[in-house]
């Protein structure tokens, strides 16, 4: 680990300690609100900002300036390898996955699948994304069910806690909003326990949410995408996140809700539009592809994330959950550096028994779907063209790193054991010796479905 690495790793303990963003640690330390992305980015300090930065960690009561000019070996030890994987808030490795791996685009292809045995009920299709990432799944899953429901309303709820990814899915939706014109979209970045609802959990955090409704005028995606993009300063200055000290996960620093729809279609759609306070949590589908960490504990993904997301489906309502589940060449990658790691613990039929614990009487209101392997699971592939991996083929190295961000992002290796990995040639060795052997490079996927009986009444 570089000195940059080492001086990363101190403020990020530190800005978990004192509860602090790294942008206001910046300024606070050295008068910088940039200074950690630039050292993400590969930027380099002088030796007078490293004593700034140790100075203001020992006068806010963290370690001394003298044990952190002497080493980090302890304060690694220290953090928790599950509250130090940071790919959830690393635009690079996160953009790489997403535009090197066909996952995202055989999600949708299985989502409008499930969607095509769904009756729709009046007034609207109903749809939670809980977890839309960069939109890609969703702008495609939207593509599907206009085909199938070309004139039927679209409620759609996206939950992203991350800015970036917001504004990445606002750019996908222009050409929505001007294909099905029925549409209203929310975007929030609620917990899971409060986004059915788009319901804070706390009085503190209900009278401090951001409500903002803006009904789109014109009728052009080139109209859309102007309206949109100015809501880039509101995004800027509202969807904003701080570190919890107990998981380690982004939280926001306020609620915020923000729903669009078209202007000329808002008495149609004025039954759908939530209104605060008064959300509806009836939906006909929930979407949670990879939800979690997977090191996380099994109790942790049943009660905080997927019971709360199984309780806000209506009668036939259907939740699709996805997670990794490893036995692919990705983690004989990642074995091939650390021989003994197992990041999937918990498969689809644990998940499954837990969520039902966790419902308790109510499950009975609930089907399980005891799915064989065959039906729960699917591969994803890294793109790659036809002459890229072969026999007697020289694999180039935009491959191979690709390859490794893929593999190390599904595996969500920590950022400690990344950095120490990338000290040598050894992982682009290994990268490259299962390619060969494989001639390409997939990773496995487990599909578990949750369903609402119908009501009898």
């Amino acid at each position: 680990m570089d000195d940059t690495e080492a001086l990363l790793t101190q403020i990020e303990h530190a800005c978990r300690r004192m509860k602090m963003a790294q942008s206001t640690f910046g300024r606070l330390s050295v008068n910088d609100g940039k200074l950690v992305s630039r050292l993400q980015q590969g930027g380099r300090v002088t030796i007078q900002t490293v004593d700034r930065v140790h100075r203001f960690i020992e006068e806010q009561g963290g370690t001394s300036a003298v044990a952190l000019r002497s080493g980090i070996k302890g304060l690694r030890e220290s953090i928790e390898p599950q509250h130090d994987f940071r790919f959830y808030s690393n635009r690079q490795k996160y953009l790489m996955f997403v535009n090197t791996t066909t996952e995202k685009h055989l999600i949708a292809d299985r989502v409008v699948q499930e969607l095509s045995d769904t009756q729709p009920v009046p007034p609207a299709v109903r749809i939670l994304d809980g977890g839309a990432g960069d939109g890609t799944a969703l702008a495609k899953t939207l593509r599907g069910l206009h085909r199938r429901h070309p004139w039927v309303p679209f409620y759609v709820v996206a939950k992203e806690i991350s800015m970036e990814n917001i504004r990445l899915t606002l750019e996908k939706m222009p050409d929505r909003l001007r294909e099905h014109s029925a549409t209203v979209l929310v975007l929030t970045n609620m917990k899971y326990s409060e986004t059915p609802l788009l319901q804070p959990g706390s009085p503190g955090a209900a009278s401090a949410m951001e409500w903002h409704e803006v009904a789109l005028e014109g009728t052009s995606a080139g109209e859309f995408e102007e309206q949109i993009t100015a809501l880039e300063p509101f995004l800027a200055s509202h969807w904003q996140t701080s570190i919890s000290s107990e998981s380690g996960n982004p939280v926001y620093k306020k609620p915020v809700v923000l729903i669009l729809y078209r202007k000329d279609h808002g008495f149609m759609l004025n039954p759908i539009i939530p209104r605060r306070g008064y959300a509806k949590a009836d939906f006909d589908f929930v979407l949670l592809s990879q939800p979690y960490r997977a090191r996380a504990p099994l109790e942790f993904k049943a009660k905080k994330i997927v019971a709360p997301m199984v309780k806000a489906l209506r009668p036939n309502g259907k939740l699709m959950g996805i997670q990794s589940y490893g036995n692919d060449p990705g983690m004989e990658i990642i074995r091939g550096i650390w021989p003994d790691e197992n990041p999937f613990t918990a498969d689809r039929h644990a998940i499954m028994a837990a969520v039902k614990q966790e419902l308790g009487p109510a499950a009975n209101s609930y089907q399980f779907h005891d799915m064989t392997d065959l039906e729960a699971s699917f591969r994803y592939d890294l793109r790659t063209l036809p002459t890229e991996i072969g026999q007697g083929q020289s694999i180039g190295s935009s491959t191979l790193f690709a390859a490794w961000n893929a593999a190390s992002y599904v595996a969500q290796i920590e950022e400690q054991r990344l950095a120490q990995a990338l000290s040598n040639d050894q992982y682009l060795d290994v990268t490259r010796h299962v390619l060969e052997r494989h001639g390409e490079l997939w990773f496995n996927d487990e599909i578990y479905m949750i369903s609402r009986k119908p009501d009898l009444h």
